[in-house]
């Protein structure tokens, strides 16, 4: 079974981690209780997910979120570039980027709507891949002056970090990296998404932060509706606009993470973890969890603890 990489191992105190990685051998499945964005430059392999197995191409990216796998295979001086988020800090201090049209269809709606397991993969030109790639770098050393380094940490990718450059770091500087990378992954799809100048609706805003902070309640479209005074076929309607899920397609995917991150870091049996983010009924929550991760409970907490 896959191993779970945690953000409370790998990041250096902040919600943004970053490094760059010229692999030479196979990277075994894992799993992170982090958003991870993995950009592939030169070099040959190939790549695993819950999707299959695909060659790599440069140009690539890789979207994760928390709870997906990944592998690498067949490695031939393949480049491979990460910056993860926090998953925390994705619904906390960064949400405001769901703000921006084509950013939220690269973190939120894309993994989430278009692929299964939260795993997405999009293509962008190798030019514009290198420039991502050189920014992470920046990101890399902007870490590496801004506190201390963390010895064999593995990123997506896997392997050492590079050899970090002294220079000025501090959280301003790493959170502007990061939307440079960002930036330029998002403009350089071949394929952009429709009505990037939408704002995501303030009622569908509403209802996320409703459910965020009360996953385990019993949630029914009529009253989540009811409480933003929308019909619920519009407010359906919205949703699928501007997330891409339905309303309770988009809180199953919130109780996924949410489960995820409680059944790798704490040891409450899965049934009360469960019942933590609404699913009471213990076979319905493996089953759910299971669609929407790729792995059962018990099978996501196992290897998540080697």
């Amino acid at each position: 079974m896959p191993e779970t990489l945690h953000e409370a191992e790998l990041f250096l105190g902040g919600p943004v981690w970053g490094g760059v990685h010229r692999l030479a051998a196979e990277v075994e499945p894992h799993a992170h209780d982090f958003l991870e964005i993995a950009v592939i430059g030169p070099g040959g392999g190939r790549h695993q997910t819950s999707l299959g197995e695909r060659a790599v191409r440069h140009g690539q990216v890789v979207v994760l979120r928390p709870g997906a796998w990944h592998a690498f295979r067949q490695c031939r001086d393949l480049v491979v570039a990460n910056c993860c988020v926090s998953a925390l800090a994705l619904h906390s201090e960064l949400s405001a980027l769901q703000q921006i049209p084509m950013l939220r269809d690269l973190l939120w709606t894309g993994p989430v709507a278009r692929a299964p397991h939260g795993a997405a993969i999009t293509q962008i030109a190798p030019a514009a891949a290198d420039e991502a790639i050189a920014e992470i770098a920046q990101l890399e050393r902007d870490l590496a002056a801004s506190g201390p380094t963390s010895g064999g940490t593995r990123g997506g990718a896997s392997g050492g970090a590079k050899d970090g450059v002294s220079g000025r770091g501090g959280a301003g500087r790493v959170l502007g990296r990061l939307v440079m990378v960002l930036g330029i992954l998002a403009d350089g799809r071949t394929e952009q998404p429709v009505g990037q100048e939408r704002r995501v609706h303030g009622a569908v805003a509403a209802t996320v932060a409703r459910f965020e902070v009360g996953l385990a309640e019993d949630w029914r479209l009529d009253e989540v509706a009811a409480a933003v005074s929308l019909d619920p076929a519009y407010l359906s309607r919205l949703f699928r606009r501007d997330t891409g899920l339905s309303p309770l397609g988009f809180l199953g995917r919130l109780r996924a993470e949410r489960a995820a991150s409680l059944l790798a870091q704490t040891d409450l049996p899965a049934a009360r973890v469960g019942a933590a983010v609404g699913w009471d009924d213990p076979t319905y929550f493996a089953r759910r969890f299971r669609s929407l991760v790729g792995s059962t409970p018990t099978e996501y907490r196992a290897r998540s603890r080697r």
